[in-house]
């Protein structure tokens, strides 16, 4: 005979029976409809830690749980949802229904009975009509029905908790609930704590704007969170410290809370969340039991799989697993927060600390299958076209003949000299063993060497891998490609044009042997062989064949991957204009040549140099001396000291002008003529040898000796060293000579300001020795007005007393007031006059700003039309004040255009 239950709330027989539901009440208040008693530990929040944080932002967020139906916390595993929610449910101040599902809780009827229990223990007032289930496995519809009645009368909503709810697996509990929920409307408030997305209509609740959502994102502990967390377990440590522990476990709050605790333990708190092992700590334990443990074996053995790799798709799961069918599993795992994070676009990845773990895991369970999967990922990767990752993976399963094989193969030899990329990759191959075979390698290595500058070790490799090559019946057009890049560039380092030429001319035809797709995912491959053939030539003194070359490259489309090749033509391309006379081009072309690597972000790589020796030089011939000494020291922290002819040459143009105007002519013979190495001499390299070493003599007193320096220099008309040699004949006393050789250099001609200004001083010069003053004010008047356009003083500086004295006569004093001098006779007076004048003259970027101003643009527009930050537009605004003798804007740019700088 059936036993009837009594009245809900009242003491009871614990024992239950298998009948049908009574709608008076529950069969026993006490049991559960399988007969065992309620557990009190599932209907009450849990206790909340005495090193508990709460988090004011979070419970902000949890009150809007109040004006919704429907409350999802969704987060992983030790994320801090229950005690978050707990935390929150106790400050309300009135009573909350809480149940704690557990994972054998497989029937409805268990289900609801443990709810309705919860409900009435809130003191929620179900009348004895609602009933309770009699059957586990099931509900009756009618008391859900009865229920939802009695909750949509109640005068304030209820507030219901189901935590855990991620393992009620069944989806007829979930149309029930969603059932309850809807008819209970105003009735009832339900909070549910999950790991998994619950099998409710929630696009619905989005739509309708009638859910409250927190999740793993807003979860996260923040910094100063995990601060806060840490100081509640004794431990301060660093700002960066504990941001650095943050992007480590993602401020995953179980994590943390472990990690804090471990810490206090360590003699080093700080040192061991710098460093600790992820695989031999609790942290390990907690994710292997709550994480790994709870999948099927074979969800088990993808994760430990995909754990080598930063990311993964399905596609390589299934080259890491071997097995087909997995496309669905990576989705699901990140839908079940098993710390699998969606990146979009089918890519995931793990966790960092779950990753780690899962590493240390793998290596213990099967040592040697992780080589194994990281050469898998790197050819899945690299025939996907994820080069950089493929190389990262080959490296690591110690298969550097594929590393190499995929580098050179990909024509992507080039970004070991790239800048972007050529630390990674040169720290990559570094660790490449000796015994790594093939031509490919011996290409790496010598690329390698190369790079470094180290051209005996290079060329030693390139011959092994040309040797490789030629034994070969067919060799591979990529490796052909790339050694010839590499026998361009070893042409530039040992200053043999001949053989660049040769080694360019080789490029062409290889270009239609590798797939057109190559060498447009590459096209730093093309600049680099340009820019080092441009080199060569400049080096033999081809100018106008160099400018070609080294202008393509210039001209090419813009980007990151061709920033320094474009950054080494256009210095080259200043130093041309230099050599040619024109200051004021050679300093624009430096300076974009510096703005093309600082755009990108590439700091000062050892390509830089050589344009800032060209603005050192220039700085020279505008007597600006400590500025060219400042130039010249940041090209010495650019790189080697000689990373190539060129730059070698211009290194000690540069240094030797600068000690000559400094008043040290030995000095400066000195320097003039360093032990450059190279296959062929240089025309311009050796005439600049000569100006230099010809203007110490000078300088000291022997003009014979001057002019012998010139005579044996084969020039070919050059018309620098014209010009050189004519001052020189000028201060032998040989007038008539000197005046012939400048009479002959051509007006217009290649030559600009740096050359026609001297050779119009020999000419002032000569007709003031010869007593005719009109004529050689003349000449002045023009030299000035040439000069002037390029700010070019040093040479008035050189001209001697009675240039000098003619300067500081009417008119030549007021086309020199202002720019050459600041309004006194002597060109190397620097005293401040009264007034607004300009005492100090203003260096290229500085003229940039001031343009700016003048075209009425803001700081920010110059910023960015210069590339270059706003506190540095404002630095370089402070220093043009200054000069100007100005503090505003508009007062700068009247006394800019007042002196001819604009």
């Amino acid at each position: 005979m059936e036993r009837l239950s009594q009245p809900a709330g009242a003491p009871g027989d614990p024992t239950t029976s298998a009948g049908i539901e009574n709608p008076r009440g529950p069969t026993s208040p006490y049991v559960d409809p399988v007969g065992e008693p309620f557990l009190h530990t599932r209907l009450v929040p849990p206790a909340r830690p005495a090193t508990f944080l709460r988090r004011p932002r979070l419970a902000a967020h949890l009150d809007q749980a109040l004006d919704t139906p429907l409350t999802m916390v969704n987060g992983s595993a030790g994320a801090g949802k229950t005690l978050l929610v707990a935390d929150w449910a106790a400050r309300l101040g009135r009573p909350v229904a809480w149940f704690t599902i557990e994972a054998g809780d497989q029937g409805a009827g268990t289900f609801w009975a443990y709810v309705l229990h919860a409900l009435r223990l809130a003191g929620v007032p179900l009348s004895a009509r609602v009933g309770c289930p009699a059957d586990a496995g099931r509900v009756d519809h009618g008391l859900l029905a009865r229920l939802a009645a009695e909750l949509s009368e109640l005068d304030r909503p209820v507030l219901l908790v189901l935590d855990e709810f991620d393992r009620q697996p069944a989806r007829q509990v979930a149309e029930d609930l969603e059932f309850v929920l809807h008819h209970a409307a105003a009735g009832l408030r339900l909070v549910l704590v999950t790991r998994t997305e619950p099998l409710l209509p929630l696009h619905r609740y989005r739509a309708a704007g009638a859910i409250t959502e927190i999740r793993d994102a807003e979860l996260a502990f923040t910094p100063g969170e995990a601060a806060a967390l840490l100081d509640r377990h004794e431990l301060r440590l660093p700002d960066d410290a504990v941001r650095a522990l943050v992007e480590r476990t993602r401020g995953w709050a179980a994590g943390l809370r472990l990690c804090a605790l471990a810490a206090r333990e360590s003699d080093d708190p700080e040192g061991y969340l710098r460093e600790f092992e992820a695989g031999r700590s609790t942290i390990a334990d907690f994710l292997l039991a709550e994480v790994l443990r709870q999948q099927p074996a074979g969800i088990q053995d993808l994760l430990l799989r995909v754990s080598v790799v930063d990311r993964f798709c399905p596609g390589l799961v299934r080259a890491l697993t071997g097995r087909d069918g997995l496309e669905p599993v990576p989705a699901g795992l990140h839908r079940q927060n098993a710390f699998v994070e969606d990146l979009g676009h089918s890519w995931y990845r793990l966790h960092p600390l779950f990753a780690e773990i899962l590493r240390a895991h793998l290596r213990e369970r099967a040592p040697r299958l992780e080589p194994e999967l990281h050469r898998r990922a790197a050819r899945w990767l690299r025939d996907s076209g994820a080069l950089p990752r493929a190389l990262a993976h080959s490296a690591a399963a110690q298969d550097w003949e594929f590393a190499a094989g995929a580098l050179v193969g990909d024509l992507a030899i080039g970004q070991l000299f790239t800048g972007l990329r050529a630390d990674d990759l040169a720290g990559l191959f570094v660790r490449m063993a000796p015994d790594a075979a093939g031509t490919a390698a011996e290409l790496v290595r010598a690329a390698h060497e190369l790079s470094r500058h180290d051209v005996e070790r290079g060329l030693s490799h390139l011959r092994r891998a040309e040797g490789r090559l030629a034994a070969e019946r067919a060799p591979d057009a990529a490796e052909r490609l790339s050694c010839v890049l590499l026998e361009t560039l070893a042409a530039r380092l040992t200053g043999w044009p001949c053989r660049a030429e040769r080694a360019v001319a080789a490029a062409g035809e290889l270009r239609h042997e590798v797939p057109a797709r190559l060498l447009e995912e590459h096209p730093e491959l093309v600049a680099l062989l340009l820019t080092h053939l441009g080199s060569a030539r400049v080096w033999a003194g081809s100018f106008d064949a160099a400018r070609a070359v080294l202008s393509e490259v210039v001209e090419s489309p813009g980007g990151p991957a061709t920033a320094l090749p474009r950054q080494d033509s256009l210095a080259h391309l200043a130093l041309i204009d230099y050599l040619d006379g024109w200051l004021e081009r050679a300093e624009q072309e430096a300076l974009a040549a510096r703005a093309e690597t600082e755009r990108f972000g590439l700091g000062r790589p050892g390509g830089a140099a050589l344009g800032r020796l060209v603005l050192a030089a220039v700085a020279v011939d505008r007597d600006d001396l400590d500025q060219a000494e400042a130039l010249l020291a940041e090209a010495a922290a650019c790189g080697p000291a000689a990373p190539d002819p060129v730059t070698a040459a211009g290194r000690s143009l540069a240094t030797a002008r600068l000690l000559l105007a400094r008043g040290d002519p030995q000095a400066a013979v000195e320097a003039a003529a360093p032990a450059v190495a190279a296959h062929v001499a240089s025309p311009w390299a050796e005439l600049n040898t000569a100006l230099v070493t010809s203007a110490a003599h000078l300088a000291e007193g022997r003009p014979d000796t001057a002019l012998k320096v010139l005579e044996h220099v084969p020039h070919d008309g050059e018309p620098e060293c014209t010009a050189g040699l004519a001052w020189a004949r000028l201060a032998a006393g040989d007038r008539d000579a000197a005046i012939d050789l400048v009479d002959h250099l051509a007006p217009r001609g290649r030559a600009g300001p740096g050359v026609s200004v001297r050779a119009a001083l020999v000419r002032a010069r000569a007709a003031e020795e010869a007593g005719d003053a009109a004529g050689a004010r003349k000449l002045l008047a023009r030299a000035l007005l040439e000069a002037r356009r390029e700010r070019l003083r040093r040479p008035f500086v050189d001209a001697g007393p009675g240039i000098h004295r003619l300067l500081d006569t009417p008119p030549l004093q007021s086309l020199a007031a202002g720019w050459l001098v600041p309004g006194g006779p002597d060109p190397r007076h620097r005293a401040v006059e009264p007034g607004p004048l300009v005492v100090e003259e203003l260096s290229g970027r500085e003229r940039e700003v001031v343009r700016g101003l003048a075209q009425l643009m803001t700081t920010e527009e110059i910023a960015a039309d210069l590339y270059v930050s706003v506190n540095t537009v404002k630095t370089h605004l402070k220093s043009a004040y200054r000069k100007l003798g100005v503090s505003r804007r508009g007062e700068a740019v009247r006394q800019a255009r007042a002196r001819g700088l604009l």
